[in-house]
């Protein structure tokens, strides 16, 4: 994150570590299995507060700031830039915004617009017209004033105006060590025109915005069609020579909820990029399509097992840790992973330089977690006062066929302690629903976004925040968050998290399960990439816009 005072300034040209005897190329289709493609289409409006709505509308929303993709391992950088809401605080480049600055008396943040870029005209809906400072009060404001708005999240700031045509100041009641995330590049940041809303922003139809791309076509559970905006504003410099943005005509999502139904469409050509692949079909695909291209990236989401701690016997510590006992994490490693995953991984990811510490690093209570252990498993049910072991129901989401297949083992070893499951798999939409509206069952399975070494922990730990399917509740734990957000520091901040990840670790209101390696494949003629996929809270829309098609190269392999 952002913490230092300071004005920065964003070149609108993004480097590209291509060969210098490759061209970028205009035209073509680059159809996606993204990371989310099991999901369909959640929410179009924003003010909704789904966390997917960048992922679907990033095409077209621009936000304050992205990451800058000229610091990309592929060019020479540190990032691979696929972690899904983390952007560090040396990668942040100005998207709509041209500079920033943060200033005292009164603590504000000063955001200067870039001049001239448009809103293309969309029939009965809007005409096209320059996007202004207003349109960023606008948009803040409408999320803002939402009931479904996530508690707490804008509570730093005081107000929102826009002093000029191009200028906009946040101004701030306290520091927050996440300003730049949460209205800036994050999850609820991208910028809309109110013609929008005032014409139904859930509506797809009335959907336009300023990015590289418009939606043209959308059918639910199928796929989205996002075609070139002819007007669009950014420039890519490659070979000391510029070139206007986008590269494609169109980009398509394709809806794919069947794994082998995604490897028969990557491996025809249907599919130009499958940005998640398991490794079982890794495995295959390498073998008998030999010429893919792939990256290879730990999951950025925590999976465990919540265990409502407000609920018998969940309410006793030494229940929650005879669980994590009792569940051989290491085999679950080795054999169901085949190795393709990582004992300790969350609630901080390793990539989280400063916040992230190993199993190695902790102390004897917490590595015991991480440690087979049925006897004292056991020993801790009866000084629990629950000897012969209890059943409870554990909920499940059908989108997530790992943890379909992975819930049942994890029941057997509880069973080998006197613990029985009742597996309950939902729909995604109930599911989700269930933890929002803190319903969910004593149980509940899932896999959770890191998304940045702060809100990792303040999302699922703080008393009654919306992804806290534990319901952990602890005032003095609640007290040491608010103060790391308000540490402006970041040595100070990064100390303060690693104290609250290895009390969190050691509370256990969660049976922590190791976290899988993924692979990302892609055809070589598809240009300019090399697995990046997020340029933002789950925004890959930039990296994209980057991308072009060798079509000659896809002739010439049979395409």
């Amino acid at each position: 994150m952002l913490a230092t005072a300071m004005t920065m300034s964003a070149a609108i040209g993004l480097s590209s570590a291509v060969r210098a005897d490759e061209k970028p190329q205009y035209g073509g289709t680059l159809q996606v299995a993204t990371v989310n493609r099991a999901l369909n289409v959640l929410t179009w409006d924003p003010a909704d507060w789904n966390w997917k709505i960048n992922h679907d509308t990033g095409q077209f929303y621009e936000q304050l700031f992205a990451a800058d993709l000229s610091k990309a391992k592929r060019n020479g950088g540190k990032y691979p830039f696929y972690a899904d809401a983390w952007v560090p605080s040396d990668a942040v480049r100005g998207e709509l915004a041209e500079s920033w600055e943060m200033k005292e008396n009164p603590l504000r943040i000063e955001v200067k617009l870039r001049k001239g870029i448009m809103f293309p005209e969309k029939p009965g809906v809007m005409a096209s017209r320059e996007l202004v400072a207003d349109d960023v009060v606008f948009s803040y404001t409408h999320i803002d004033k939402s009931p479904k708005k996530i508690a707490t999240y804008f509570d730093y700031i005081e107000k929102v105006e826009a002093i000029d045509k191009h200028t906009v100041v946040f101004k701030l009641k306290s520091y927050n060590a996440e300003w730049d995330y949460r209205f800036g590049w994050g999850y609820y940041s991208g910028i809309f025109p109110k013609e929008v809303v005032e014409a139904g922003a859930n509506n797809w139809k009335n959907l336009n915005g300023s990015g590289p791309f418009l939606l043209t076509d959308h059918v639910q559970g199928n796929q989205n069609t996002y075609s070139k905006n002819p007007i669009y504003w950014d420039k890519e410099k490659i070979g000391g020579e510029e070139f206007k943005l986008p590269f494609v005509d169109k980009v398509i999502y394709r809806n794919i909820k069947d794994e082998a139904t995604v490897t028969t469409a990557l491996r025809t050509g249907k599919l130009d990029i499958a940005e998640l692949v398991r490794w079982t079909d890794m495995e295959e695909l390498k073998k008998s399509v030999p010429q893919l291209k792939w990256s290879k990236w730990l999951s950025m989401n925590g999976q465990f097992v919540a265990m409502r701690v407000d609920t018998k016997p969940f309410d006793d510590i030494r229940v929650r840790r005879a669980l994590n006992l009792a569940v051989n994490k290491q085999e679950i490693v080795k054999a169901y992973y085949n190795g393709h995953a990582e004992l300790f991984s969350y609630p901080q990811h390793p990539d989280y330089d400063g916040y992230y510490e190993p199993l190695d690093a902790m102390p004897a209570s917490v590595k015991e977690l991480f440690t087979y252990n049925p006897d004292k498993a056991k020993k801790l049910l009866a000084e629990a006062g629950v000897p012969k072991g209890f059943s409870f129901k554990v909920q499940v989401c059908t989108c997530q066929p790992d943890h379909l297949d992975l819930l049942p083992l994890i029941g057997a070893y509880l069973e080998q302690v006197g613990v029985k499951i009742e597996i309950q798999p939902m729909e995604y939409g109930a599911f989700l629903s269930a933890m929002t509206s803190k319903t969910n069952a004593a149980g509940y399975m899932m896999n959770n976004g890191h998304t940045n070494p702060t809100t990792t922990i303040r999302k699922s730990f703080v008393t009654g925040q919306t992804w806290n399917p534990s319901q952990y509740a602890d005032p003095a734990f609640d007290k040491k968050m608010e103060a790391a957000y308000q540490e402006r520091d970041e040595s100070k901040r990064k100390t303060a998290l690693k104290e609250m990840t290895v009390e969190i670790l050691d509370k256990a209101p969660y049976i922590w399960l190791p976290t899988p390696y993924l692979y990302t494949a892609w055809w070589p003629w598809v240009k300019n990439y090399a697995g990046e996929l997020r340029a933002g809270a789950v925004r890959p829309g930039p990296i994209y816009a980057r991308i072009w098609i060798d079509q000659e190269m896809k002739k010439k392999m049979g395409f």
